[in-house]
């Protein structure tokens, strides 16, 4: 598909918005990508996957824990931090159906380690990739493109 700026010109600002939203809350931008990271992974997006492994690259992650977010429960690579945000992503994006997908127990150690602002950080990571997950599903950008570059026409 091609770029979906011209068809909806005010997309640029809500992207913009969710980002700097991000970027100036309490949550450090490696957590952010790990947790896109695995989003991508969960979704089966080569787009995000891509993105958000270059985006750790960037920032100075190791191969080694950039690959071992597939198997983070296993890898001794993260903070106990960095798990339980990984858990929760996992926890949103994977459907449970024998009961409720972010169970308190979950909330609890969760918040053990984010007090509230930053927990609300945490859900908009989150929600970042829920909104820009049906573009990259439907239309299909080309990975490792900047965006605005990264569509067929």
């Amino acid at each position: 598909m091609p770029n979906p700026l011209p068809f909806l010109p005010g997309m640029a600002e809500v992207g913009e918005g969710l980002h700097k939203a991000l970027r100036d809350g309490p949550i450090s931008p490696t957590t952010v990508s790990l947790l896109h990271l695995r989003a991508g992974q969960i979704l089966g997006s080569t787009y995000f996957t891509i993105r958000e492994t270059g985006n750790l690259r960037r920032l100075g992650e190791s191969e080694e824990r950039i690959a071992a977010v597939a198997t983070w429960r296993d890898a001794t690579y993260f903070t106990d931090a960095e798990r339980v945000a990984l858990e929760l992503v996992e926890a949103v994006l994977t459907p449970n159906p024998a009961g409720e997908r972010v169970p308190d127990e979950l909330y609890a150690r969760v918040s053990a380690h984010y007090d509230t602002k930053a927990m609300w950080s945490l859900v908009m990571a989150i929600a970042h990739i829920g909104f820009f997950t049906p573009a990259a599903l439907i239309a299909k950008p080309i990975p490792g493109m900047p965006p605005g570059q990264n569509y067929s026409e």
